[in-house]
């Protein structure tokens, strides 16, 4: 390729690049931010639920330990 097309193309890339970005602004112009107060709680919420399926998947992975431990492996 010749140096003009290599600019040509470096230009269209960056035309597109930059169009893209503006477009990323306006569509996060329109986003419904929470408030920090909504943020603070569903952060909780996610931590909470976490902490409930690791407890329940912790239990049953102990239990599913112990049979095979008790029944299985003797």
């Amino acid at each position: 390729m010749d140096k003009v097309k290599c600019d040509f193309i470096i230009i269209v890339l960056m035309d597109k690049i930059l169009s893209f970005l503006k477009d990323v602004r306006v569509e996060l112009s329109k986003v419904a931010w929470p408030t920090r107060e909504q943020l603070i709680q569903y952060t909780a919420v996610v931590i909470g639920m976490s902490l409930v399926i690791a407890v329940f998947l912790g239990v049953w992975d102990w239990i599913f330990q112990w049979v095979i431990n008790k029944f299985i492996l003797k």
